[in-house]
């Protein structure tokens, strides 16, 4: 199998990661955004993180050198090593419920927000207040019976998102019949009200932080859930049994990561939760409106975790968790794809560049902690 053993060769897996993990949320929340339904999305997005994983243990797991301490991708399906096999799958099982829960606390926090505190478990709630604040004032600007009119069209008459293609365009800028609305504008904000398949206009916002605070929860196992996978620290396995090689923990964590999340948006396609439209399998299936942009990021995120997985063998998973920071790429996608914090407060903003120099302090702190591991897996 091929292992990353040098320190350039682990922090180029790295920021490689950061940027891919940061990337496919954006893509998620987009498709959002124009109206398709977050069960058919992540759908096609868990199929491509899968099958990124299968190809990644069964070409990088299968070149190289293999030795009885670190054998081949094939050679340890047959191994008695489940103690460690079922650690991996809690790991993936805890990533999925965690990006389940992310794509529908977008709509409700923001995708910056939500990708900030899911990776750092942080109290940073008041960058979020004060871009609510900023929102709430910018609807006010519209008079009472615009405000109004406009939210009882879309939370008591909301059209079927699918069946009205013609919403779906320029969905971030705004466009109505009287003319296009200004990015970060109180039209715009009910323009995309109106077009997103999430509908949060008459929601509490604790709803999405809620939600927000379980993903980073999942956030906070799913790693070293996959750390005692490759290393054994609770010595599950007998001795002898070579510890589990990392594309063989990352195929079984992707494993449980699809049959999980495949079961739940199955159900949730004929039981919808936050008021979603009803769907079905016929009806996933003929929804090809961005399933492009879906494989896409679940490609991503296939790649993220895989990079990230690689780079903690050879460096150690807490210079690893430096990915933790993707906020910084998130954030830069929800201000220049969506819009968000335009036409905010000079507090928001001190507040936004605060968070993230923290971030990129935090970032290089971590890489700058990597160092070479052995890569023996024996007991």
């Amino acid at each position: 199998m091929y292992l990353v053993e040098s320190k350039s060769g682990a922090i180029g897996c790295m920021v490689v990661a950061l940027v891919f993990l940061g990337t496919w949320p954006a893509l998620l929340a987009q498709l959002e955004r124009r109206g398709r339904l977050p069960q058919h999305t992540y759908l096609d997005y868990s199929f491509t993180n899968f099958l990124t994983a299968v190809v990644i243990a069964f070409t990088l797991g299968q070149i190289g050198h293999a030795s009885p301490n670190t054998p081949n991708f094939f050679t340890q399906l047959s191994q008695e090593n489940w103690g460690c096999v079922l650690m991996a799958m809690a790991g993936g099982v805890f990533l999925g419920l965690g990006n389940l829960a992310t794509q529908y606390a977008w709509p409700f926090v923001g995708l910056s927000v939500t990708e900030v505190i899911t990776s750092s478990l942080a109290v940073v709630l008041a960058v979020h207040s004060s871009n609510d604040a900023d929102n709430a004032a910018k609807l006010q600007q519209l008079s009472d019976k615009h405000t109004d009119g406009a939210r009882r069209e879309v939370v008591v008459d909301a059209p079927d998102t699918h069946q009205d293609k013609d919403r779906l365009k320029d969905m971030e800028h705004g466009s109505s019949e009287e003319g296009k609305a200004a990015t970060g504008s109180a039209q715009h904000l009910i323009e995309l009200e109106h077009n997103r398949a999430i509908k949060v206009f008459g929601k509490s916002i604790w709803i999405g932080l809620s939600i927000t605070f379980f993903a980073g929860a999942c956030y906070a196992l799913f790693s070293p859930a996959f750390n005692l996978a490759t290393n054994d620290q609770w010595h599950v396995m007998r001795g002898g049994v070579p510890h589990l090689v990392v594309y063989t923990a990352f195929f079984y964590f992707s494993l449980s990561f699809f049959v999980v999340v495949s079961v739940i948006n199955i159900i949730l396609l004929y039981r919808p939760i936050l008021k979603l439209p009803r769907s079905s399998i016929a009806s996933y299936l003929k929804d090809g409106d961005g399933r492009g942009l879906a494989f896409l990021a679940g490609l991503l995120c296939g790649l993220g975790n895989g990079l990230q997985f690689v780079g903690g063998q050879a460096a150690g998973y807490a210079a690893a968790d430096c990915v933790q920071a993707l906020p910084l790429v998130s954030t830069f996608w929800g201000v220049v794809l969506f819009g968000e914090y335009w036409r905010s407060s000079p507090r928001t903003y001190a507040l936004l560049v605060s968070m993230l120099l923290m971030f990129i302090v935090a970032v290089t702190v971590l890489i700058a902690s990597s160092g070479h591991r052995r890569t023996s897996y024996s007991h």
